[in-house]
This record gives C-alpha cells, sequence and structure tokens, in this order.
C-alpha cells in the first residue's frame, strides 16, 4: 500500500501554511564530473579529466532545501564560514527561499567534495575544521532563535556530529520549541551521543537504531525491532520511531510499539546521498500539518525514492512527488 494521490496533494496543500526551523551542521556539497580513461604514470591511481564542478546544500541545509522545495517557509540555524565556500552556500539556499540564521561559530565552512567518474563516486574529500569551531553558547542561540522559534510550527534538529549541536543547545531549544507547541524532530548521530527527552520524532538507520538502544544482536541474528523501539522509547520518551531500512523501507513505531514496516518506493537508486535528509524532510512536514504516522511514511517514502533516482544530493518538488505517487498508484 502507498500514499493516494488525493492524500498526497492534501498534505502538500497544508504544509504550505507551515513554518520550519532546521538547526545543525551545515554543509556546502561539491561534486567534481569527469572521466577517468588512464592510470596515473606517478602512481597506480586513475588520471580524473575534469569536464565541470557543481554545487549543492548539504547536511543540515540539504534538509532544509527540501522543506523549501516541498512548499514549506524555512529556517535554517548553522554555521556558514566567512570564506569563499560559506558565499557559495549562503547563495545556494537564497536562491531556494532559505533564511539562513548565521551561528557565531568560527570554523571553515564544511565542504563535502565528491569526484565522480562516470557516475559512480571515485572518492570524496573532506574540509572541516574541529568541532570546537561550530560549538555555540545555548545562551546566544536562544536569543538568536527566539523569535523564529516563536513563529514556527516545527523544528529539526539535523546532526552530522560536526559539534554544533550539543546537549545544552538541544535541550535549551526543545524546551523552547515544547513552549511554542511546535512538532520536534531529531535526525541523530549515536558516534555524537546527545543527551535528549520528550522529542516528537527521531529517524535514526538500522545501525543507529541499535547504538542509541545499546543492543547488540548475534551475527546474522535479524534485526530486533520490538526490543529496539521499546528500548528507545523508554530511553527517549520519543513520541514516533521511523528506522530508515535501506532497501528494506521503513520501520515505524509509536510510544514504543512497532507500528509496521513499509517497503521502499524507490524503482531506480543510482546515489543514496542525502536521502536520509529528503525523507527527514517530508516526514516532518506531514507529521507537522496533521497526517498519521503511516501516511506521512508514505508521504516520505515517495519523496525519498525521486531525489535517489537523481545523481548527487537532491531535493524534490511537490509536482514530482506527486508524478511518483501517481505512477505508483
Amino acid at each position: 500500500m502507498s500514499i493516494s494521490l488525493s492524500k498526497a496533494r492534501a498534505i502538500l496543500r497544508r504544509i504550505a501554511r507551515l513554518r520550519v526551523l532546521v538547526v545543525g551542521d551545515v554543509m556546502l556539497d561539491h561534486y567534481i564530473w569527469g572521466d577517468a580513461t588512464r592510470i596515473s604514470p606517478e602512481a597506480p591511481v586513475p588520471v580524473v579529466d575534469i569536464a565541470r564542478d557543481t554545487w549543492t546544500a548539504g547536511g543540515a541545509a540539504n534538509v532544509a532545501a527540501n522543506i523549501a522545495c516541498l512548499g514549506s517557509r524555512c529556517l535554517l540555524f548553522g554555521h556558514i564560514g566567512k570564506d569563499a565556500d560559506g558565499a557559495r552556500l549562503r547563495g545556494i539556499v537564497r536562491a531556494l527561499g532559505v533564511e539562513a540564521i548565521q551561528s557565531p561559530g568560527r570554523g571553515a565552512t564544511i565542504v563535502k567534495t565528491r569526484v565522480m567518474v562516470q557516475h559512480q563516486q571515485l572518492c570524496r574529500l573532506d574540509r572541516e575544521s574541529g568541532p570546537s569551531s561550530y560549538a555555540v553558547d545555548p545562551s546566544a542561540a536562544a536569543r538568536l532563535l527566539d523569535r523564529a522559534i516563536r513563529s514556527c510550527d516545527a523544528v529539526v534538529f539535523s546532526d552530522y556530529a560536526k559539534g554544533l549541536l550539543t546537549d545544552g543547545l538541544v535541550s535549551r531549544l526543545t524546551a523552547m520549541a515544547k513552549a511554542r507547541g511546535a512538532f520536534i524532530a531529531l535526525d541523530p548521530k549515536p558516534k555524537h551521543p546527545l543527551s535528549f527527552q520528550g522529542i516528537d520524532l527521531i529517524t535514526p538507520n538500522k545501525r543507529e537504531a541499535l547504538q542509541l538502544a545499546g543492543i547488540e544482536p548475534a551475527p546474522g541474528a535479524p534485526f530486533p525491532a520490538a526490543a529496539v523501539c521499546a528500548r528507545l522509547h523508554e530511553r527517549f520518551g520519543t513520541k514516533h520511531v521511523v528506522v530508515t531500512l535501506g532497501e528494506d523501507g521503513m520501520l515505524l513505531s509509536a510510544s514504543g510499539r512497532v507500528v509496521k514496516t513499509i517497503p521502499t518506493a524507490a524503482r531506480e537508486v543510482y546515489d543514496v546521498s542525502g536521502a536520509g535528509d529528503t525523507a527527514l524532510a517530508a516526514l516532518v512536514l506531514a507529521l507537522a500539518c496533521g497526517a498519521g504516522l503511516e501516511e506521512s511514511a508514505h508521504f516520505a517514502n515517495a519523496a525519498a525514492g525521486v531525489v535517489v533516482a537523481k545523481l548527487g544530493t537532491a531535493t524534490v518538488g511537490p509536482d514530482e512527488l506527486l508524478a511518483r505517487v501517481s505512477h505508483a498508484s
């Protein structure tokens, strides 16, 4: 079963009235596109003849980009450096209609450069400063974001373990968002453990869910869905847990109980870069506008199915999503 065209249209109409704040690790995704037909005489590595370069919003900025492209108003709080990469990233998000609120961090803009040869990723090059360069004082952030949170329907924490999100910041902004009655979501990274409670939605992948739950299944054993969902609810008091399972779809849980697993909507998979950001954005929007968990998951599944059929970090618009839903119906 998938979402109907009429329900997808209704969700898109409702999310057009939403205003969302995304807080997290902002990145610039840089792609170098080319071909490799010879091996270097200097070392046993391919020589890439560069055809073109492209840049897109990455990390938390990609979550914000997808929210804006699906029709909601979006504000983005994260660190964008005072460098050429930062200027490029500010231009990209501005062109998408995303309003960027600058974090007072002092590090360089985080850049992920992927070298693409014949539609395959050859390697990735990362430029970033240490985590302390991106950390922000929770009180300073609260002052910067007070007006934004008071006007928002949802707050999304997008953690890529780069240093911006800390226990103090998440706790302070969560309390502010709860006072506003806003929907709150977190895409966690267990290697950068955060202390959080009472968030409406978390979206770990299978490995992250096991780490957050503190469960290590025996080699070859099936994923212990019931135990993981119960433990996550017990530990974090999260209302909804959606575990992304890659090619196996999404596991849905409410109040610690497994609801169901829905299959992936992807027909063709060219690149999974940023697909989790798209799924998170669509899930938050659907749930924040009043859709049920299963309906919201099918909506997000359709959105992710669009972007994995594209090369590079990508977004999905309403027309593309409706075309995917129409084809699946």
